[in-house]
């Protein structure tokens, strides 16, 4: 009896389970549990009203940049606080909401016309928007360490908060290609002025665009990189993954390894981020252009485990060399450039002639909480200190 009822409950389970993942071989279903974008997380609160989230009158312009494709991308431009204490009576003159055209704003100009101004573009993870979550105490600690120099630029991709289009991978690229563009040639900040910050997802795109711009006949080295909770690859991450930290996507089919392994061969957006950081790093290192990354994550980090950064970390640093080591290899060696500090963190450098690749693994953090933590102030300011030699 107790077996026939046991029988019972594994085949009511395991129908809408296999439904499930018939749907998810479709290319919009996969679109919406690898990006989330319909959750915006800012219900009942007006993304035009920066106010409304915790900022100054006027401390966020609030704009589209536009993409080649044609896609409208909504954007922030976040002032650091110190300069805009020294500037905030023309800020406060001005009306506030959605601006038509942010370089008429004294915001812009106070980027625009600032030889020393540096800029962090922000490239946020999956679901939500520009205001959701812990992006706002982020923004703050991005910010923190040069309260009158750093100013934030971030954004929502295709398909999230008020941009327009659709989200995939290639999308995703150009969106994030487009506005660095913008910042390097409307805002006139060259990129060994720009630090790069990406969380989870947005360590994905974040890596594309580091790839595109080293690889291009004239590449770009930006001041440095910034990647918080990544993931090696998406079909790697699927593997233990739990949409919204409960529902697990494959994972129970583990134990299946050739249905697993057939199942993961039909997602879509791979993010294939094991070898864009190795292209990066290739290109960097032949080209001889300075490059700064540094890769955080959280041992208590539920969504993503940081044993993908500790790979990502790996492919990173073989990169530089002639000859590869393997990953229990690199393990062993990696103990002698490793800095144990207590409660708070373990830090592992690699240096060449050319680029610095950091790993700091945290002994608490979680997914997002870190993202408004003193190691991303450190983390900025440990780049833009390093860069200063060489900004023009």
């Amino acid at each position: 009896m107790l077996y026939r009822l046991a029988f019972t409950l594994a085949a009511v389970l395991a129908a809408p389970y296999a439904l499930f993942l018939a749907l998810l071989t479709t290319t919009s279903l996969q679109a919406h549990i690898v990006y989330l974008h319909k959750i915006s997380m800012t219900w009942f609160k007006d993304l035009d009203v920066p106010e409304s989230f915790g900022f100054l009158k006027n401390q966020v312009t609030s704009f589209f940049i536009h993409t080649s494709d044609g896609v409208s991308l909504y954007a922030w431009h976040i002032l650091p606080v110190e300069l805009y204490r020294r500037n905030q009576g023309p800020l406060i003159a001005e009306p506030t909401g959605f601006v038509p055209d942010v370089t008429s704003r004294a915001a812009f100009q106070l980027l625009r016309g600032d030889q020393e101004a540096r800029l962090v573009i922000h490239f946020h993870g999956a679901a939500g928007t520009v205001a959701s979550g812990y992006r706002v105490p982020n923004y703050r600690a991005l910010s923190a360490g040069e309260p009158r120099k750093i100013h934030v630029l971030t954004f929502d991709y295709r398909g999230f908060g008020r941009s327009g289009g659709i989200p995939s991978e290639p999308g995703l690229i150009l969106d994030a290609i487009s506005v660095v563009s913008w910042a390097v040639r409307v805002a006139a900040i060259p990129p060994s002025r720009i630090v790069l910050f990406g969380q989870s997802l947005g360590t994905a795109v974040t890596l594309a665009v580091l790839e595109h711009f080293a690889l291009r006949s004239s590449p770009a080295a930006f001041a440095g990189a910034i990647l918080v909770a990544p993931f090696t690859d998406v079909p790697t991450l699927v593997a233990t993954y739990r949409l919204a930290g409960v529902i697990p996507i494959l994972s129970p089919l583990a134990r299946f390894p050739v249905l697993f392994d057939y199942l993961r061969t039909l997602i879509h957006d791979k993010w294939l981020n094991k070898d864009r950081v190795a292209n990066f790093v290739k290109a960097n290192e032949s080209r001889g252009l300075t490059y700064r990354l540094i890769l955080i994550h959280a041992e208590d980090d539920y969504d993503i485990p940081f044993s993908h950064t500790k790979e990502l970390y790996w492919h990173a640093v073989n990169a530089t060399r002639p000859e590869k080591i393997s990953y229990p290899e690199f393990e062993r060696i990696k103990r002698a450039y490793t800095t144990k500090l207590g409660a708070a963190r373990s830090v592992s450098g690699w240096a060449t002639e050319y680029g610095v690749i950091r790993e700091e693994i945290l002994k608490s953090g979680l997914h997002d909480v870190v993202m408004g933590n003193a190691v991303v102030t450190m983390a900025v300011m440990r780049i833009f200190t390093t860069a200063n030699s060489r900004v023009r």
